[in-house]
Protein backbone atom coordinates (compact mmCIF):
# COMPACT_ATOMS: atom_id res chain seq x y z
CA UNK A 1 0.00 0.00 0.00
CA UNK A 2 1.48 3.41 -0.92
CA UNK A 3 2.09 6.08 2.02
CA UNK A 4 -0.92 8.63 2.24
CA UNK A 5 -0.37 12.27 4.33
CA UNK A 6 -2.36 15.21 4.79
CA UNK A 7 -1.09 18.03 2.65
CA UNK A 8 -2.09 21.27 4.11
CA UNK A 9 -1.74 22.95 0.68
CA UNK A 10 -3.50 20.63 -0.87
CA UNK A 11 -6.32 20.31 2.29
CA UNK A 12 -6.80 16.49 1.95
CA UNK A 13 -5.15 13.64 2.61
CA UNK A 14 -2.62 12.35 -0.96
CA UNK A 15 -0.32 9.60 -1.95
CA UNK A 16 2.91 9.85 -0.97
CA UNK A 17 5.18 9.83 -4.23
CA UNK A 18 8.40 10.98 -3.99
CA UNK A 19 10.61 13.32 -6.11
CA UNK A 20 13.34 10.38 -6.61
CA UNK A 21 12.38 6.95 -6.36
CA UNK A 22 13.45 5.49 -3.17
CA UNK A 23 13.82 8.43 -1.73
CA UNK A 24 12.24 10.97 0.85
CA UNK A 25 13.84 14.66 1.72
CA UNK A 26 11.84 16.07 4.56
CA UNK A 27 12.88 19.74 6.39
CA UNK A 28 11.38 20.43 10.16
CA UNK A 29 11.13 23.80 11.70
CA UNK A 30 13.28 22.90 14.68
CA UNK A 31 14.18 24.95 17.55
CA UNK A 32 14.12 28.20 17.78
CA UNK A 33 16.51 28.21 21.36
CA UNK A 34 15.52 31.58 23.28
CA UNK A 35 14.69 29.26 26.20
CA UNK A 36 14.46 25.31 27.54
CA UNK A 37 11.97 23.08 25.89
CA UNK A 38 8.58 22.19 26.78
CA UNK A 39 6.79 19.07 25.69
CA UNK A 40 5.21 20.53 23.35
CA UNK A 41 7.98 21.25 21.35
CA UNK A 42 9.35 18.03 21.50
CA UNK A 43 5.80 16.78 19.85
CA UNK A 44 6.78 18.02 16.99
CA UNK A 45 10.01 16.31 16.67
CA UNK A 46 8.46 12.89 18.15
CA UNK A 47 5.65 13.40 15.53
CA UNK A 48 8.08 13.48 12.97
CA UNK A 49 10.48 11.28 14.18
CA UNK A 50 7.87 8.39 13.61
CA UNK A 51 7.44 9.64 10.28
CA UNK A 52 10.65 9.25 9.58
CA UNK A 53 11.14 5.40 10.94
CA UNK A 54 8.35 4.60 8.78
CA UNK A 55 9.50 5.76 5.71
CA UNK A 56 12.72 3.85 6.28
CA UNK A 57 10.97 0.83 7.44
CA UNK A 58 9.50 1.34 4.15
CA UNK A 59 12.29 1.08 2.39
CA UNK A 60 13.18 4.79 2.10
CA UNK A 61 16.49 6.51 2.05
CA UNK A 62 16.02 9.19 4.71
CA UNK A 63 17.27 12.87 4.99
CA UNK A 64 16.35 14.55 7.43
CA UNK A 65 16.86 18.14 8.18
CA UNK A 66 15.64 20.10 11.03
CA UNK A 67 17.15 23.81 11.37
CA UNK A 68 18.07 25.59 14.81
CA UNK A 69 17.13 29.25 14.84
CA UNK A 70 19.71 30.75 16.81
CA UNK A 71 19.30 34.26 16.02
CA UNK A 72 16.14 36.07 16.40
CA UNK A 73 14.54 39.10 18.72
CA UNK A 74 13.26 37.03 21.56
CA UNK A 75 17.02 35.72 22.13
CA UNK A 76 18.16 39.25 21.96
CA UNK A 77 16.33 40.59 24.30
CA UNK A 78 16.54 37.93 27.21
CA UNK A 79 20.58 38.34 26.01
CA UNK A 80 20.59 42.37 26.83
CA UNK A 81 17.86 41.27 29.93
CA UNK A 82 20.98 39.10 31.61
CA UNK A 83 23.45 40.49 30.22
CA UNK A 84 24.91 37.79 28.37
CA UNK A 85 26.30 37.12 25.22
CA UNK A 86 23.27 36.49 22.64
CA UNK A 87 25.31 33.40 21.57
CA UNK A 88 25.45 31.82 25.16
CA UNK A 89 21.89 31.88 25.54
CA UNK A 90 21.11 30.12 22.15
CA UNK A 91 23.88 27.47 22.71
CA UNK A 92 23.05 26.71 26.08
CA UNK A 93 18.94 25.99 24.51
CA UNK A 94 20.14 24.54 21.95
CA UNK A 95 21.70 21.70 24.07
CA UNK A 96 18.64 21.51 26.00
CA UNK A 97 16.39 20.74 23.01
CA UNK A 98 18.71 18.01 21.98
CA UNK A 99 19.08 16.35 25.03
CA UNK A 100 15.06 16.63 25.28
CA UNK A 101 15.11 14.99 21.89
CA UNK A 102 17.45 12.25 23.01
CA UNK A 103 15.98 11.63 25.80
CA UNK A 104 12.86 10.78 24.36
CA UNK A 105 14.39 8.71 21.70
CA UNK A 106 14.26 10.99 18.49
CA UNK A 107 16.77 9.76 16.23
CA UNK A 108 19.46 12.41 15.46
CA UNK A 109 18.63 14.35 12.14
CA UNK A 110 20.71 13.80 9.08
CA UNK A 111 21.59 17.47 9.10
CA UNK A 112 21.20 20.06 11.81
CA UNK A 113 21.99 23.88 10.19
CA UNK A 114 22.29 27.06 12.61
CA UNK A 115 20.94 30.13 10.89
CA UNK A 116 23.60 31.94 11.26
CA UNK A 117 26.17 29.65 9.81
CA UNK A 118 24.01 30.61 6.55
CA UNK A 119 24.16 34.32 6.27
CA UNK A 120 25.95 33.68 2.56
CA UNK A 121 23.21 31.96 1.37
CA UNK A 122 20.52 34.30 2.62
CA UNK A 123 22.45 37.10 1.20
CA UNK A 124 22.61 35.48 -2.06
CA UNK A 125 18.75 34.46 -2.18
CA UNK A 126 18.17 38.08 -1.36
CA UNK A 127 19.79 39.12 -4.06
CA UNK A 128 18.46 37.08 -6.52
CA UNK A 129 14.96 38.03 -5.22
CA UNK A 130 15.76 42.19 -5.72
CA UNK A 131 17.16 41.50 -9.03
CA UNK A 132 13.74 39.38 -10.18
CA UNK A 133 11.75 42.07 -8.58
CA UNK A 134 10.80 40.23 -5.75
CA UNK A 135 12.07 42.37 -2.66
CA UNK A 136 13.72 45.70 -1.99
CA UNK A 137 15.99 46.85 0.35
CA UNK A 138 14.74 50.08 2.82
CA UNK A 139 16.53 52.12 5.64
CA UNK A 140 19.00 48.93 5.59
CA UNK A 141 16.10 46.40 5.92
CA UNK A 142 15.38 43.71 3.12
CA UNK A 143 11.72 43.16 2.29
CA UNK A 144 9.73 40.89 0.08
CA UNK A 145 6.71 42.28 -1.64
CA UNK A 146 3.97 40.62 -1.34
CA UNK A 147 1.94 41.51 -4.09
CA UNK A 148 5.06 40.46 -6.47
CA UNK A 149 4.31 36.55 -5.74
CA UNK A 150 0.61 35.59 -7.03
CA UNK A 151 0.52 32.26 -4.92
CA UNK A 152 1.38 34.03 -1.51
CA UNK A 153 -1.66 33.29 0.87
CA UNK A 154 -2.69 29.57 -0.76
CA UNK A 155 -1.19 27.89 2.34
CA UNK A 156 -3.11 29.54 4.85
CA UNK A 157 -5.65 30.15 2.11
CA UNK A 158 -6.38 33.94 3.31
CA UNK A 159 -7.11 37.15 1.61
CA UNK A 160 -4.58 39.54 1.20
CA UNK A 161 -6.54 42.23 1.26
CA UNK A 162 -7.78 41.12 4.30
CA UNK A 163 -4.22 40.31 5.87
CA UNK A 164 -2.97 41.31 9.07
CA UNK A 165 1.18 40.74 8.68
CA UNK A 166 3.10 41.27 11.98
CA UNK A 167 5.71 43.50 12.11
CA UNK A 168 8.36 44.07 14.18
CA UNK A 169 10.38 47.34 15.94
CA UNK A 170 12.32 48.67 13.45
CA UNK A 171 10.78 47.51 9.96
CA UNK A 172 10.78 51.36 8.33
CA UNK A 173 10.12 52.09 4.67
CA UNK A 174 7.77 49.35 3.61
CA UNK A 175 6.05 50.22 0.52
CA UNK A 176 3.17 47.93 1.96
CA UNK A 177 2.44 47.35 5.42
CA UNK A 178 1.53 43.46 4.29
CA UNK A 179 5.43 43.19 3.15
CA UNK A 180 7.62 41.22 5.35
CA UNK A 181 10.81 41.56 6.55
CA UNK A 182 14.02 39.48 5.20
CA UNK A 183 17.03 41.17 6.68
CA UNK A 184 16.51 43.29 9.29
CA UNK A 185 18.76 46.57 9.55
CA UNK A 186 21.68 46.60 12.85
CA UNK A 187 21.02 48.46 16.19
CA UNK A 188 23.08 49.66 18.28
CA UNK A 189 24.43 46.69 20.76
CA UNK A 190 23.05 43.99 18.88
CA UNK A 191 24.66 41.17 16.76
CA UNK A 192 25.17 41.79 12.62
CA UNK A 193 26.60 40.75 9.82
CA UNK A 194 27.97 42.69 6.82
CA UNK A 195 25.57 42.39 3.61
CA UNK A 196 25.64 45.08 0.26
CA UNK A 197 22.70 46.72 1.91
CA UNK A 198 24.75 47.18 5.29
CA UNK A 199 24.93 45.75 8.56
CA UNK A 200 21.63 43.30 9.62
CA UNK A 201 20.43 40.20 10.95
CA UNK A 202 18.32 38.18 9.45
CA UNK A 203 14.56 37.65 9.32
CA UNK A 204 12.94 34.26 10.70
CA UNK A 205 11.27 33.29 7.22
CA UNK A 206 14.41 33.82 5.62
CA UNK A 207 16.77 31.85 7.35
CA UNK A 208 14.60 28.57 6.81
CA UNK A 209 13.97 28.67 2.76
CA UNK A 210 18.20 29.16 2.47
CA UNK A 211 18.86 26.31 4.29
CA UNK A 212 16.43 24.27 2.84
CA UNK A 213 17.89 25.06 -0.51
CA UNK A 214 21.50 24.51 0.81
CA UNK A 215 20.31 21.14 1.76
CA UNK A 216 17.46 19.91 0.09
CA UNK A 217 17.81 21.75 -3.69
CA UNK A 218 15.74 23.23 -5.23
CA UNK A 219 12.98 21.13 -4.69
CA UNK A 220 12.11 18.34 -1.65
CA UNK A 221 9.37 16.11 -0.64
CA UNK A 222 8.25 17.11 2.57
CA UNK A 223 8.06 20.18 4.46
CA UNK A 224 6.58 19.41 8.57
CA UNK A 225 6.40 21.72 11.60
CA UNK A 226 3.33 23.12 13.92
CA UNK A 227 0.14 24.42 13.33
CA UNK A 228 1.27 27.47 14.76
CA UNK A 229 3.67 28.30 11.64
CA UNK A 230 1.54 27.75 8.71
CA UNK A 231 1.13 31.75 8.81
CA UNK A 232 3.30 33.70 8.62
CA UNK A 233 6.60 31.35 9.05
CA UNK A 234 5.20 28.66 6.09
CA UNK A 235 3.62 31.31 3.97
CA UNK A 236 6.13 33.52 3.49
CA UNK A 237 8.86 30.46 3.55
CA UNK A 238 7.07 29.60 0.26
CA UNK A 239 6.76 32.85 -1.38
CA UNK A 240 10.66 33.57 -1.00
CA UNK A 241 11.45 30.21 -2.32
CA UNK A 242 9.12 29.97 -5.55
CA UNK A 243 9.94 33.71 -6.16
CA UNK A 244 13.79 32.94 -6.02
CA UNK A 245 12.94 29.92 -8.24
CA UNK A 246 12.89 26.56 -6.47
CA UNK A 247 10.20 24.46 -6.80
CA UNK A 248 10.59 24.08 -2.66
CA UNK A 249 8.10 21.45 -0.89
CA UNK A 250 5.86 19.42 -2.36
CA UNK A 251 4.23 18.20 0.52
CA UNK A 252 3.21 20.05 4.05
CA UNK A 253 2.30 18.33 7.13
CA UNK A 254 1.48 19.91 10.36
CA UNK A 255 1.60 18.43 13.85
CA UNK A 256 -1.04 19.74 16.32
CA UNK A 257 -0.21 21.12 19.96
CA UNK A 258 -0.32 20.06 23.51
CA UNK A 259 -3.00 22.21 25.01
CA UNK A 260 -3.45 23.30 28.83
CA UNK A 261 -6.88 24.43 29.36
CA UNK A 262 -7.47 24.53 25.87
CA UNK A 263 -4.86 26.72 24.96
CA UNK A 264 -1.67 26.20 23.42
CA UNK A 265 1.09 25.24 25.50
CA UNK A 266 3.64 28.20 25.49
CA UNK A 267 6.69 29.95 27.20
CA UNK A 268 4.55 33.28 26.69
CA UNK A 269 1.31 32.27 28.49
CA UNK A 270 3.02 30.98 31.39
CA UNK A 271 1.86 27.27 31.23
CA UNK A 272 4.86 25.17 29.45
CA UNK A 273 6.05 22.56 31.09
CA UNK A 274 9.92 21.66 30.82
CA UNK A 275 11.29 18.37 29.08
CA UNK A 276 14.09 18.68 31.99
CA UNK A 277 11.32 18.80 34.67
CA UNK A 278 9.20 16.03 33.26
CA UNK A 279 12.02 13.35 33.02
CA UNK A 280 12.63 13.57 36.46
CA UNK A 281 8.82 12.70 37.55
CA UNK A 282 8.26 10.48 34.49
CA UNK A 283 10.44 7.56 32.48
CA UNK A 284 11.55 9.15 28.93
CA UNK A 285 9.95 6.42 27.27
CA UNK A 286 6.54 6.54 28.88
CA UNK A 287 6.06 10.44 28.11
CA UNK A 288 7.48 9.51 24.49
CA UNK A 289 4.47 7.01 24.58
CA UNK A 290 2.19 9.88 25.44
CA UNK A 291 3.47 12.51 23.77
CA UNK A 292 3.66 10.27 20.09
CA UNK A 293 0.93 7.53 20.43
CA UNK A 294 -1.97 9.91 19.57
CA UNK A 295 -2.78 10.88 15.80
CA UNK A 296 0.25 13.50 15.12
CA UNK A 297 -3.45 16.09 13.78
CA UNK A 298 -4.99 15.86 17.02
CA UNK A 299 -4.40 18.20 19.78
CA UNK A 300 -3.06 16.81 23.31
CA UNK A 301 -4.68 18.47 26.28
CA UNK A 302 -2.09 17.67 29.24
CA UNK A 303 -2.94 16.29 32.62
CA UNK A 304 -1.16 14.33 34.99
CA UNK A 305 -4.29 12.20 34.82
CA UNK A 306 -3.37 11.57 30.98
CA UNK A 307 -0.05 10.33 31.84
CA UNK A 308 -1.08 7.50 34.44
CA UNK A 309 -2.70 6.47 31.91
CA UNK A 310 -0.26 6.36 29.06
CA UNK A 311 1.87 4.79 32.35
CA UNK A 312 -0.28 2.10 32.79
CA UNK A 313 -1.06 1.36 29.20
CA UNK A 314 3.10 1.23 28.64
CA UNK A 315 3.31 -1.02 31.67
CA UNK A 316 1.09 -3.79 30.21
CA UNK A 317 3.04 -3.91 26.79
CA UNK A 318 6.18 -3.81 28.71
CA UNK A 319 4.96 -6.43 31.54
CA UNK A 320 4.52 -8.82 28.55
CA UNK A 321 7.60 -8.39 26.78
CA UNK A 322 9.64 -9.37 30.02
CA UNK A 323 7.43 -12.29 30.69
CA UNK A 324 7.27 -13.50 27.25
CA UNK A 325 10.87 -12.74 26.87
CA UNK A 326 11.56 -14.80 30.49
CA UNK A 327 9.56 -17.78 28.91
CA UNK A 328 11.69 -17.67 25.53
CA UNK A 329 14.66 -18.24 27.61
CA UNK A 330 17.08 -16.39 25.21
CA UNK A 331 16.88 -13.12 23.16
CA UNK A 332 14.10 -12.74 20.96
CA UNK A 333 14.44 -10.71 17.67
CA UNK A 334 12.34 -7.96 16.53
CA UNK A 335 9.89 -9.84 13.27
CA UNK A 336 11.45 -9.30 10.19
CA UNK A 337 7.55 -7.85 9.16
CA UNK A 338 5.21 -5.81 10.94
CA UNK A 339 1.26 -7.55 10.97
CA UNK A 340 -0.15 -6.28 7.68
CA UNK A 341 -3.05 -4.50 9.94
CA UNK A 342 -0.28 -2.37 11.48
CA UNK A 343 1.12 -1.22 8.29
CA UNK A 344 -1.86 -0.84 6.53
CA UNK A 345 -2.87 1.62 9.67
CA UNK A 346 0.79 3.30 9.16
CA UNK A 347 0.42 4.08 5.95
CA UNK A 348 -3.06 6.01 6.50
CA UNK A 349 -1.59 9.25 7.05
CA UNK A 350 0.86 7.87 9.97
CA UNK A 351 -2.42 6.65 12.17
CA UNK A 352 -0.31 5.71 15.08
CA UNK A 353 -3.64 5.23 17.44
CA UNK A 354 -4.72 2.51 15.43
CA UNK A 355 -1.78 1.24 14.84
CA UNK A 356 -1.10 1.21 18.51
CA UNK A 357 -4.72 -0.90 18.50
CA UNK A 358 -3.01 -3.91 16.85
CA UNK A 359 -0.33 -3.46 19.39
CA UNK A 360 -2.58 -4.32 22.40
CA UNK A 361 -4.40 -6.60 20.59
CA UNK A 362 -1.02 -8.62 20.07
CA UNK A 363 0.06 -8.27 23.52
CA UNK A 364 -3.21 -9.78 24.78
CA UNK A 365 -3.18 -12.74 22.24
CA UNK A 366 0.60 -12.70 23.77
CA UNK A 367 -0.37 -12.74 27.48
CA UNK A 368 -3.32 -15.58 26.92
CA UNK A 369 -0.63 -17.66 25.53
CA UNK A 370 1.44 -17.31 28.39
CA UNK A 371 -1.80 -18.10 30.62
CA UNK A 372 -1.84 -21.49 28.35
CA UNK A 373 1.89 -22.34 28.83
CA UNK A 374 2.11 -22.35 24.99
CA UNK A 375 5.84 -20.97 24.19
CA UNK A 376 5.79 -20.89 20.63
CA UNK A 377 2.54 -18.65 20.28
CA UNK A 378 4.03 -16.24 23.08
CA UNK A 379 7.12 -16.08 21.46
CA UNK A 380 5.82 -15.33 18.06
CA UNK A 381 3.68 -12.51 19.45
CA UNK A 382 6.84 -11.02 21.16
CA UNK A 383 8.59 -10.68 17.96
CA UNK A 384 5.33 -9.21 16.18
CA UNK A 385 5.39 -6.33 19.18
CA UNK A 386 9.06 -6.10 19.27
CA UNK A 387 8.52 -5.28 15.47
CA UNK A 388 5.59 -2.83 15.99
CA UNK A 389 7.59 -0.65 18.68
CA UNK A 390 10.62 -0.64 17.23
CA UNK A 391 8.84 1.50 14.59
CA UNK A 392 7.29 4.00 17.02
CA UNK A 393 10.43 4.36 19.32
CA UNK A 394 9.09 2.65 22.08
CA UNK A 395 10.74 -1.10 22.28
CA UNK A 396 12.23 -1.63 26.17
CA UNK A 397 14.39 -4.22 24.90
CA UNK A 398 16.43 -1.24 22.45
CA UNK A 399 19.94 -0.45 23.26
CA UNK A 400 18.50 3.55 23.72
CA UNK A 401 16.25 2.42 27.03
CA UNK A 402 19.00 0.06 28.52
CA UNK A 403 18.27 1.08 32.27
CA UNK A 404 14.91 2.38 31.47
CA UNK A 405 13.55 -0.45 33.91
CA UNK A 406 15.89 0.37 36.74
CA UNK A 407 14.38 3.92 36.22
CA UNK A 408 11.08 2.94 36.82
CA UNK A 409 11.60 0.87 39.53
CA UNK A 410 13.38 4.19 40.95
CA UNK A 411 10.26 6.19 39.75
CA UNK A 412 7.73 3.56 40.89
CA UNK A 413 9.82 3.73 44.74
CA UNK A 414 9.24 7.37 44.76
CA UNK A 415 5.61 6.79 43.86
CA UNK A 416 5.20 3.85 46.31
CA UNK A 417 6.71 5.90 49.53
CA UNK A 418 4.36 9.00 48.84
CA UNK A 419 1.41 6.33 49.15
CA UNK A 420 2.70 4.51 52.20
CA UNK A 421 3.71 7.73 53.72
CA UNK A 422 0.33 9.01 53.71
CA UNK A 423 -1.28 5.65 54.72
CA UNK A 424 1.11 5.69 58.03
CA UNK A 425 0.62 8.91 58.25
CA UNK A 426 -3.15 8.94 58.83
CA UNK A 427 -1.95 5.82 61.51
CA UNK A 428 -0.20 8.01 63.38
CA UNK A 429 -3.54 10.73 63.77
CA UNK A 430 -5.14 8.26 65.22
CA UNK A 431 -2.30 7.02 67.14
CA UNK A 432 -2.02 11.29 68.22
CA UNK A 433 -6.05 11.22 68.64
CA UNK A 434 -5.61 8.03 71.15
CA UNK A 435 -2.64 9.84 73.07
CA UNK A 436 -4.82 13.14 73.19
CA UNK A 437 -7.62 11.42 75.42
CA UNK A 438 -4.85 9.22 77.05
CA UNK A 439 -5.87 5.80 75.48
CA UNK A 440 -2.60 4.98 76.15
CA UNK A 441 -3.57 1.49 75.45
CA UNK A 442 -4.67 1.75 71.57
CA UNK A 443 -1.79 4.66 71.32
CA UNK A 444 0.84 1.70 72.14
CA UNK A 445 -1.41 -0.75 70.34
CA UNK A 446 -0.80 1.56 66.70
CA UNK A 447 2.54 1.52 67.75
CA UNK A 448 3.33 -1.99 68.17
CA UNK A 449 1.15 -3.10 64.66
CA UNK A 450 3.16 -0.38 62.57
CA UNK A 451 6.63 -1.87 64.74
CA UNK A 452 5.54 -5.67 63.61
CA UNK A 453 5.01 -4.30 59.81
CA UNK A 454 8.67 -2.80 59.78
CA UNK A 455 7.96 0.14 60.62
CA UNK A 456 9.95 2.31 63.91
CA UNK A 457 7.91 5.11 65.00
CA UNK A 458 10.10 7.85 67.11
CA UNK A 459 7.92 10.70 68.95
CA UNK A 460 9.66 14.27 68.64
CA UNK A 461 8.91 17.74 69.45
CA UNK A 462 7.90 17.82 66.13
CA UNK A 463 5.74 14.89 66.37
CA UNK A 464 5.64 11.46 65.55
CA UNK A 465 8.01 10.25 62.66
CA UNK A 466 8.25 7.01 60.97
CA UNK A 467 11.17 4.93 59.25
CA UNK A 468 11.61 1.38 58.05
CA UNK A 469 13.18 -1.07 60.83
CA UNK A 470 14.12 -4.35 60.78
CA UNK A 471 11.29 -6.91 61.35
Amino acid sequence: MTIRLYDTSARQIRDFTPLTPGCVSIYLCGATVQAAPHIGHIRSGLNFDIMRRWFAYRGYDVTFVRNVTDIDDKIIKKAADQGRPWWSIGYENERAFNDGYAALGCLPPTYEPRATGHVTEMVEMMRGLIERGHAYEADGNVYFDVRSYDGYLELSNQELDNLLQPSGEGETGKRDPRDFAMWKAAKPGEPSWETPWGRGRPGWHLECSAMAHKYLGTAFDIHGGGLDLIFPHHENEIAQAKAYGDDFASYWVHNAWVTMAGDKMSKSLGNSVLVSEMVKQWRPIVLRYYLGTPHYRSMIEYSEEALREAESAFARIEGFVQRAGEKAGKAVAPAAEVPLAFAEAMDDDLGVPQALAIVHTAVRQGNSALAADDKEAAVERLAEVRAMLGVLGLDPLDEHWAGEADRGDAVLNKSVHGVVDSLVRLVLEQRESARARKDWATADAIRDQLGQSGLVIEDSPDGPRWSLGPR
